[in-house]
C-alpha cells in the first residue's frame, strides 16, 4: 500500500495538470512532487501521466484511481476534523456545505451568530452546487435545496423557499414591464448547460429552455449579479430579493417554483456536541429564513 502522501500528490497533479502547479498547491518543491509520482507509479507498476502540449495528461489507470483517491482524501479530512475535538466538547472543526447562493447570501449571518456563541468551533464552508457525499464525510453537515437521497443520514426538512422572477428597478426605468417571458427574452437571465436545471424545469412543466436566455450561466451567483446589475429579468429566491428594494417582482403568473430546504448530516455525528449544535443552529436559522418570505 503506497503512502497516503503519494496519493495526495497524485490528486494535486490531476487537479493542476502539471508538477509545478501541484507543487504550488501543496507547498512542496517540484522535484518532490515528481519523485512522489514516480514512487506511486513504481508501486502500482503502471504509468499515471503522459506529457502533452497542455501539460500532464492522466492515463486510463489514473482516471480509474481518481474516485478512490478522492474517497481517501475525504476520509483523511474527516479523520482530522473528528480528532479536532472531543465528542462532548464545543470545540474543533465543523465542515458545512451549501450551494453557492445559499453559502454567500443566506448562511453568513447564521454562521456569525454561531461563532459568537461558540468561538472555539472552527467553521469550514464549502460552496458547491454538487451534492457533497456525507456518507464519505466530504462534509459534516449539508444545506440542500432538494430531498437527500442517501441513507444513514439525519435529515430535517425546513420547508419550501419560492423562486420568482425579478427585474432591477433601473432596468424597469428604461423598459416597459414585460407582458410575457417571451417578450423579455432579449433581456432574460438563465442557465447555460446544466442538465440538472433543465431536467428540474421540465419535470415541473415550466416552459423554460436554454435558448430563451440572453444571458446564460450555470453559476447562480453570476445570474444574481447580472440581475442586480440591471441586465434584465431573472429568477431569485424570494427571501433574498425581499432584502433588496431595487429588485421588483415581474411576471408573477408566468413562473412559480418552490424549492425544498433540508439540513442533513451523517447519523453517526449526532453524538458529537459541536455537530449537533451546528445542525440545530442551521435548522433554526433556515426556518426563520423560509418564514421570512
Amino acid at each position: 500500500m503506497a503512502d497516503w502522501d503519494l496519493y495526495r500528490t497524485f490528486l494535486a497533479v490531476l487537479g493542476e495538470g502539471s508538477l509545478s502547479g501541484a507543487a504550488r498547491a501543496l507547498d512542496l518543491s517540484q522535484p518532490t512532487v515528481g519523485r512522489h509520482i514516480e514512487q506511486l507509479e513504481a508501486s502500482l507498476g503502471a504509468p499515471l501521466f503522459t506529457r502533452s502540449v497542455s501539460g500532464l495528461a492522466p492515463t486510463e489507470i489514473a482516471l480509474s484511481l481518481r474516485p478512490h483517491a478522492e474517497a481517501m482524501s475525504a476520509a483523511a479530512e474527516a479523520l482530522a476534523r473528528t480528532a479536532s475535538g472531543e465528542a462532548d466538547a464545543v470545540r474543533g472543526v465543523v465542515r458545512v456545505t451549501a450551494s453557492d447562493v445559499v453559502g454567500v447570501e443566506v448562511l453568513p449571518p447564521m454562521l456569525v451568530g454561531f461563532h459568537e456563541a461558540h468561538p472555539e468551533v472552527t467553521i469550514e464552508l464549502n460552496l458547491s452546487n454538487r451534492q457533497e457525499d456525507l456518507l464519505r464525510r466530504e462534509a459534516d453537515i449539508a444545506v440542500r435545496m432538494a430531498r437527500p437521497t442517501q441513507g444513514a443520514l439525519l435529515a430535517k426538512r425546513i420547508g419550501f423557499v419560492p423562486l420568482r422572477l425579478y427585474a432591477h428597478r433601473r432596468w424597469l426605468d428604461q423598459h416597459d414591464p414585460p407582458a410575457s417571458f417571451e417578450a423579455a427574452r432579449q433581456y432574460a437571465i438563465g442557465f447555460d448547460r446544466d442538465p440538472q436545471i433543465a431536467r428540474a424545469l421540465a419535470e415541473s412543466q415550466l416552459p423554460f429552455t436554454r435558448d430563451l436566455f440572453a444571458f446564460r450561466s450555470d453559476h447562480d451567483l453570476a445570474q444574481l449579479a447580472a440581475l442586480r446589475a440591471g441586465f434584465g429579468v431573472g429568477a431569485c429566491q424570494a427571501p433574498i430579493a425581499a432584502r433588496d428594494p431595487d429588485l421588483v417582482p415581474v411576471l408573477e403568473d408566468a413562473f412559480r417554483y418552490e424549492m425544498e430546504v433540508w439540513v442533513a448530516m451523517h447519523e453517526d455525528l449526532k453524538s458529537s456536541r459541536r455537530m449537533r449544535l451546528m445542525f440545530d443552529w442551521l435548522v433554526d436559522g433556515l426556518t426563520e429564513y423560509v418564514r421570512g418570505v
